[in-house]
């Protein structure tokens, strides 16, 4: 669990399989995250493109957010620690 003062940040991130990453919080705690749902039901051609391997691939952590494109893609920190994207 985090403290009340502390930020929640993700320290570490590992590709599972497909879309689903394993994110690592500060706190210590882990959440595997499905994207394709997300991913699948979007109409909008500049989330869409990250069904594409190649581009789903490209993940980074930047500061503690993980994000795509330099945040062309990026989701709460609050939603992934949760699993509700």
């Amino acid at each position: 669990m985090i403290a009340d003062d502390q930020v929640l940040s993700i320290e570490q991130v590992s590709h599972i399989d497909d879309y689903k990453l394993k994110l690592v919080f500060n706190d210590q705690s882990s959440q595997v995250v499905d994207f394709k749902p997300f991913l699948s039901k979007s109409l909008n051609p500049l989330i869409r493109k990250y069904l594409a391997p190649e581009e789903f691939a490209k993940f980074e952590v930047d500061g503690g957010d993980l994000e795509w494109n330099d945040y062309d893609l990026c989701f709460p920190i609050a939603d992934l620690y949760e699993n509700r994207i």
